[in-house]
């Protein structure tokens, strides 16, 4: 069964549930880490198109010590986790003490499903045999289209749909013509001790995950996260030709605001700028209407799977070791 059809039973489901309380009037996205960064994608595309759905995003610590006070039983609460993170659960039992209809996105099976009404398994980002419309962030995109079509309609809805059969060999291609650049990136920022990572609108989540999971958790190195307009609000005064600035340029209609940051990084920056740009690795692949939603994942399985692994090929430090996650105890 194809993840498409797969989501739409689901969230049918999940509707025709809430309808006996009065229906579905706002979803919220609830993650740890690149589980919480990758229901960015979902979370934007609903603040751009609907028109009454309202829709957030919480870690899931926060959630669970300061939910909103209108988590009710007109609330789907979609949680992600790969393994099942206790916070996340715990979560997942607040929004089901509340009345809320729960949704859960795994890898191995845990708590987490034995809490939620539903569930959905994905295919772990990190896996070069994962198929890219199967991870968690484009399931979140899928759950958001399919909430918006059975809610109030999507007018684009059906070609949504047909482009997810296209964004696992979008990403392939991407991967090809990316390892040859991010090699030579690598070799060039494998003494950096910080790199900056710039980005908005649908590439955002992709710029963060980038720099909590691969490069800071992952490397153990700095990695701030900077938006491309707050860049001028501050950031913009540590740049120099010295800095390691990695800048996102997103297909849609934020573009403008990575473009502005690139022009000043272009002036002041020096050899270890580098840009990614959604339109050479497929983003333009993609007809216009529906192709700033898909920034998210492929951006991120790019960041992951390309540039973060040549990072760690060129600094001989492996991306598989931790100082302390999984190490200490900080429950």
């Amino acid at each position: 069964m194809k993840i498409q059809d797969e989501v739409k039973q689901t969230v049918k489901k999940a509707v025709n549930k809430m309808e006996h309380e009065g229906g579905i009037k706002q979803v919220i996205w609830i993650g740890a880490g690149g589980s919480f960064g990758g229901f960015y994608g979902a979370n934007y595309f609903l603040h751009q198109e609907s028109k009454k759905l309202f829709s957030s995003m919480y870690t899931s610590g926060e959630f669970v010590y300061a939910p909103p006070k209108n988590l009710d039983q007109n609330s789907l609460v979609v949680l992600c986790s790969m393994r099942g993170t206790s916070e996340t659960i715990d979560s997942a039992k607040v929004a089901k003490e509340h009345g809320a209809t729960t949704i859960a996105l795994y890898v191995d099976e845990s708590d987490l499903v034995k809490v939620c009404d539903f569930k959905i398994k994905y295919e772990s980002l990190a896996l070069d045999e994962s198929r890219l419309e199967r991870v968690n962030g484009s399931i979140g995109l899928c759950i958001a289209m399919n909430l918006l079509q059975e809610v109030e309609g999507y007018d684009d809805f059906e070609t949504a749909m047909k482009t997810f059969d296209l964004l696992d060999p979008i990403y392939r291609k991407a991967v090809d013509y990316t390892t040859p650049l991010a090699k030579e990136w690598a070799e060039l920022n494998k003494d950096q001790k910080t790199i900056y990572v710039i980005a908005s609108g649908p590439a955002y989540g992709a710029a963060y995950v980038f720099s909590i999971c691969n490069i800071e958790e992952m490397l153990q190195l700095n990695s701030p996260t900077i938006h491309s307009y707050e860049f001028f609000n501050g950031p913009f005064e540590v740049t120099d030709k010295s800095k390691s600035i990695f800048q996102l340029l997103a297909t849609g209609k934020t573009r403008p605001e990575d473009e502005r940051a690139l022009k000043f990084e272009q002036r002041f920056g020096g050899k270890k700028l580098y840009v990614l740009d959604g339109k050479e690795i497929g983003l333009d692949d993609i007809k216009p209407e529906v192709s700033p939603y898909f920034n998210h994942p492929i951006f991120s399985s790019i960041l992951n799977n390309v540039y973060m692994r040549e990072l760690s090929y060129a600094t001989h430090e492996s991306y598989e070791t931790r100082r302390y996650m999984w190490k200490e105890d900080y429950k």
